[in-house]
């Protein structure tokens, strides 16, 4: 009964919303909580069933909640939150396409934590089909806060005073436009709309040689053109108004129209909108559709630097997305897995910090040595995902660091004599073919064997010959600084003040935070996530870990502004692109980095690079 106690804390520790509990309102939880191995044979008993939350571990089923569609639901998905929101039985009807682990909570256990705002507004999203990740949430400021300039995308149709109503009629379906400015000496007095039309003329049978005066909305509320989407969204809200002139903020001229219609097309066009469509695909085609809208949506939509620290985790979480929809597919057409497997991945996927040029890196891991038809079957499931992630855009790995590559297809005991090896024998040519596979995360199957391995991993990623190879060989890479501190371009670049900020720096934070957090017995992957579990006995000190946090996010924001601003996906940022302060700063960065690197190297191998 502990081990199944232990194995719902650890499920649910990394699902949300729970993870966000207190341990101790989890722990009660858990109490409440029923772990179901779900087959065709049992299915039929849950339609009958009181008011329960159902939530995937492992397998695949299809879900019709009340009145809902059928929905394709896998590991971490959620079902009956329909029944437990509106605190009364609906039709529930699973279908078993691959058997697994679901768990059960029942209705009081909900009902509790329904009380808790963050719960109660995850399962109401997940209900209205709004994505949860805060992250994602976040990234609507990649709409939200675009200025109206760059909303606009049409010239003012405008019309003066002494214009009759017949004119300003005949205006609009010329301009095909449902809103009319009116102007007097240029300035805006007045606005009349469609509705105006039929409500006020029509309606009244009132003579269309009238002024368009006698009709219009006298001075209506105006927005500069300075303010953002989400600045007119909300004062169209206030006023309850679905047109808003847009004026020059220093002549007062009209520049344009905001109309409802604009805003629901900006917000079906956002970064949420695709991704949660990603998760509905029934199809490649419908996948990779969707998937090449997403280097679009950031190009036109990525401004802020805020949005630039989020858009690595948004490409990162879509990609895993992809993942598991073509593992789905595949699983669709030649059934269920024959034994429990792991899909990893590595690198920037693994630390959810993906760029526009990234490529694949992942593998698979095994329950147990498979034989030659187990074997077969997953190397056709690899080749599929993989083939089918390079036509959703994410890249074919140029080193063959996939899981098509027999060489990336483990068992866990064999992965665990891998990196037995590692340890043994860091030659320098070892550690630098083999730290890639440090940085790693499970996309997809089953995550208690992921889990085991790294269990099995830590003490011997611990051990302190192999931290310092790894320290020798993250010290072969030198800031681009001379001994004068002087930036160092690439050479043979076509951009002659050029720099890999990839190669140079970001990789160098990269790999100090993962040196450290392999010494703390951190697991987790993300280099700022690394960087904020450090505890208080690690080697690197708080101020100097929120120091590197602050140049990461700083490096990446150049990263993502070269790539988008100039349709590239190298990371080689010309210095004569950026401003005055972000020099100084860059050159900063790189001291930071170096002392940094040069302090874990005394650290960890005693000073010898």
């Amino acid at each position: 009964m502990a081990v199944i106690a232990k194995q719902v804390e650890d499920f649910l520790s990394t699902s949300a919303p729970f993870d966000a509990l207190d341990s101790d309102i989890r722990a009660t939880l858990i109490g409440q909580t029923d772990l179901l191995y779900l087959t065709a044979d049992n299915a039929n008993e849950l339609s009958g069933s009181a008011p329960k939350l159902y939530l995937i571990q492992s397998g695949q089923f299809s879900v019709q909640d009340g009145d809902g569609t059928t929905r394709h639901l896998s590991e971490g998905d959620f079902f009956g939150y329909p029944s437990i929101l509106e605190k009364r039985a609906l039709p529930l009807s699973v279908t078993v396409d691959s058997p697994g682990l679901v768990y059960c909570f029942n209705a009081d256990a909900m009902y509790a934590l329904l009380d808790l705002a963050p719960v109660k507004s995850f399962f109401a999203g997940l209900q209205n089909n709004a994505l949860q990740n805060h992250a994602m949430s976040d990234s609507n400021s990649m709409w939200l806060y675009k200025g109206l300039t760059d909303v606009i995308n049409k010239a003012p149709v405008s019309i003066e005073t002494s214009a009759s109503i017949a004119d300003a009629a005949m205006l609009m379906t010329k301009k095909k436009v449902s809103s009319l400015l009116i102007t007097e000496d240029t300035k805006v007095v007045g606005i009349v709309t469609d509705r105006d039309l039929r409500s006020r003329v029509v309606a009244k049978s009132v003579d269309t040689a009238l002024s368009v005066r006698e009709i219009m909305t006298l001075n209506p509320a105006q927005i500069g053109g300075n303010r953002t989407l989400f600045d007119a969204m909300a004062l169209m809200t206030e006023k309850n108004i679905h047109h808003l002139p847009v004026i020059d903020p220093s002549s007062t001229q009209p520049l344009g129209m905001i109309t409802a219609s604009d805003i629901i097309r900006h917000q079906r066009g956002n970064v949420l909108f695709i991704i949660g469509e990603l998760s509905k695909a029934e199809n490649l085609y419908e996948l990779t559709r969707l998937s090449w809208q997403l280097p679009h949506y950031f190009a036109a939509h990525a401004k802020r630097a805020g949005d630039f620290d989020i858009a690595g985790k948004i490409l990162s979480q879509a990609t895993d997305i992809m993942t598991r929809k073509l593992i789905g597919f595949f699983q669709q057409e030649h059934g269920k897995a024959p034994m429990m497997f792991a899909w990893l991945v590595y690198g920037s996927q693994a630390r959810e910090d993906q760029t526009m040029g990234s490529d694949q890196d992942n593998g698979l891991l095994l329950a147990n040595t498979p034989n030659t038809q187990q074997a077969q079957y997953f190397a056709d499931m690899a080749s599929y995902v993989c083939n089918g992630l390079a036509k959703c855009g994410i890249k074919l790995c140029d080193g063959n660091i996939m899981a098509s590559n027999p060489k990336l297809r483990l068992p866990l005991d064999e992965a665990v004599r891998e990196a037995q090896q590692w340890v043994k024998s860091p030659t320098k040519e070892a550690i630098m073919h083999f730290n890639i596979y440090l940085d790693v995360r499970c996309a997809a199957g089953d995550t208690s064997l992921f889990k085991e391995l790294q269990k099995r991993r830590a003490p011997l990623l611990q051990q302190k010959m192999f931290l310092a190879a790894l320290v020798r060989q993250s010290n072969d890479v030198a800031v681009p600084l001379s001994m004068f501190q002087k930036f160092s371009y690439e050479k043979g670049r076509k951009q002659k003040d050029s720099i890999d900020l990839k190669t140079r720096a970001v990789a160098l934070i990269n790999n100090i935070a993962r040196i450290y957090a392999l010494a703390d017995g951190i697991p987790l992957p993300s280099t700022l996530a690394r960087l904020e579990a450090l505890s208080e006995q690690s080697q690197l000190s708080k101020r100097d870990a929120a120091n590197l946090r602050d140049i990461w996010l700083f490096l990446n924001r150049l990263r993502w502004r070269h790539q988008l601003e100039n349709k590239v996906t190298d990371n080689c940022v010309s210095v004569g692109t950026l401003s005055s302060i972000e020099k100084h700063q860059l050159k900063a960065a790189f001291k930071a980095i170096e002392r940094t690197n040069q302090a874990m190297v005394m650290k960890f191998s005693g000073g010898v690079g």
